[in-house]
């Protein structure tokens, strides 16, 4: 089914104290997207950026997610690292609180749970993980929408749970015929009117050319764009500008699922 509207998130606040990815990328990207996976202290971020991220969401109407990794500032949660599920999930509960704090500071309401990195991986294949982690956000906050892929454990688990979940696709990602991710620590820079081109078939079309060269079937309600991808800015001004072409809109995805439930 044609996609009439969609959601786009990027990463933001992926700084670290003095550091940051480049110059004013999360001021020029976050007007440009509706939701906003806000780093939470262990892969990236600190108090400070999480606050000035949070503020600047808000001056947008970007609606807010937290975004927990591994305890990993230097491989920036993108190397797995072994751990029991609960001590997993109490690393994610401790991150989600630390943002849910300066939402609630700033008088803004938090939208969404997106795992980055590595623990997102790891939480799609892990049925354990999956399961704690749905269990305990539906116990925190039972209408917080957990961002995962359509074919993933975390969202099987998620619908037969109750929990509230969006479904990602990732415009700047290969996929394999398996409908995963090419998992990349590092992404070279992409050609930005190819991603736009690949983001609109999917709304339009419903699939995806795969890496073995397939055409495969994709259901989201959301695109993410990584700030990280080397010429992110113009990967998602491209993909803004094309949408808009293709008469597809940009919203938060509360809003997005709001109006097909």
């Amino acid at each position: 089914m044609r996609k009439n509207c969609i959601d786009l998130n990027s990463d933001m606040g992926e700084g670290y104290g003095p550091w940051s990815f480049g110059d004013g990328v999360d001021e020029s990207i976050m007007p440009l997207i509706s939701s906003a996976n806000i780093a939470t202290g262990f892969h990236a971020g600190d108090p400070n950026i999480m606050s000035r991220t949070v503020q600047l969401a808000k001056q947008h109407g970007v609606g807010i997610g937290a975004h927990p990794g591994y305890r990993d500032l230097v491989g920036f949660g993108r190397r797995a690292i072994s751990g029991n599920p609960q001590e997993l999930v109490n690393d994610m509960v401790y991150q989600l609180g630390a943002l849910r704090e300066f939402t609630r500071l700033h008088g803004v309401p938090l939208q969404h749970f997106k795992p980055h990195g590595a623990l997102y991986m790891h939480a799609a294949v892990d049925e354990a993980l999956s399961r704690l982690l749905v269990g305990t956000l539906r116990a925190i906050d039972p209408l917080l929408y957990l961002f995962c892929m359509e074919q993933s454990v975390t969202y099987r688990v998620a619908k037969e749970l109750g929990l509230p979940v969006a479904r990602e696709f990732y415009g700047d990602r290969d996929y394999d015929n398996s409908g995963s991710i090419v998992f990349a620590r590092r992404v070279n820079r992409l050609e930005p009117r190819q991603v736009a081109q690949k983001i609109v078939r999917a709304c339009a079309e419903g699939v995806v050319r795969t890496v073995e060269g397939m055409d495969l079937a994709i259901e989201f309600d959301s695109v993410c764009i990584h700030s990280d991808t080397p010429g992110a800015l113009e990967l998602i001004q491209a993909t803004r500008s094309a949408l808009a072409d293709a008469d597809i809109r940009i919203r938060p995805v509360s809003e997005v699922l709001g109006q097909s439930a």
